[in-house]
């Protein structure tokens, strides 16, 4: 049996707090992302460039967040998302495994929000295991047309025989994701309550783990209060089996 360890973390662009008493992040992040010890690591939120913030900052990082946050021996996947006044910021994977290739779609509904997915081909013991890292809009029709979207891009650009997670922030914390997924194979744990927003007191999931072609092992969601401190969600770590080569 192969089993691979996939998380996904909104990271609040590395900052936690406001004005002038905020604080910077995004160095416990990146020991946090260690002690993951996944896979493959889904970001949202994840800064590639800010100009103000690296002002504000003394020790702001002179690298791309999502290169900053990878262990040593990772790969790290970028792609924008939302350009603002000051920079830019979108969703990222790491990867232990090499990565074959990777793309960018806009699934932007509104001009307020700007959002995308970010799509990796890695390779996994010989096996292609596809990943899409998604984060969703805030207004539900928005996330309605955007789960349409994800369901024609995989229907588009990923052949049905191969493995697929897709794993992100869909915002949503009633059926509508599940209920959208499902006719593409994409199934969540059964059952499993993972809390996850809001990181101080978790009171609804927001982030999940879809996955097809993986059996699932286990579900877990770190929690205390160093984790609470680094941003508004908490990480979810999903375990699977990957299937033997031409099974």
């Amino acid at each position: 049996m192969t089993s691979i360890r996939v998380a996904t973390y909104n990271i609040h662009k590395g900052v936690q707090g406001l004005g002038p008493r905020r604080r910077l992040e995004i160095h416990n992040l990146g020991h946090a992302v260690e002690q993951l010890d996944a896979d493959i690591v889904c970001l949202q939120e994840v800064r590639k460039e800010h100009r103000r913030e690296a002002r504000f900052f003394a020790h702001w990082p002179e690298v791309p967040q999502a290169e900053f946050l990878a262990p040593e021996g990772y790969e790290a996947v970028y792609r924008t998302n939302a350009v603002t006044r000051h920079g830019e910021h979108g969703n990222a994977m790491l990867s232990r495994w090499p990565v074959v290739s990777h793309q960018h779609e806009d699934m932007s509904d509104h001009r307020f929000e700007q959002r995308g997915l970010l799509h990796s081909e890695v390779r996994i013991h010989e096996q292609s295991v596809h990943v899409v890292v998604v984060h969703l809009g805030l207004i539900r029709s928005s996330r309605v047309r955007q789960l349409a979207q994800l369901q024609r891009y995989i229907a588009r650009e990923i052949p049905n025989h191969t493995p697929l997670l897709v794993a992100g922030d869909f915002n949503d914390w009633g059926t509508l994701v599940q209920s959208s997924l499902r006719p593409t194979g994409l199934l969540a744990f059964e059952h499993a309550q993972a809390l996850t927003f809001p990181a101080r007191l978790p009171l609804v999931q927001l982030d999940y783990v879809y996955a097809r072609g993986l059996k699932p092992l286990g579900l877990q969601v770190p929690t205390g209060r160093i984790w609470s401190r680094m941003s508004d969600h908490l990480p979810l770590i999903a375990d699977f089996e990957l299937p033997s080569a031409g099974a």
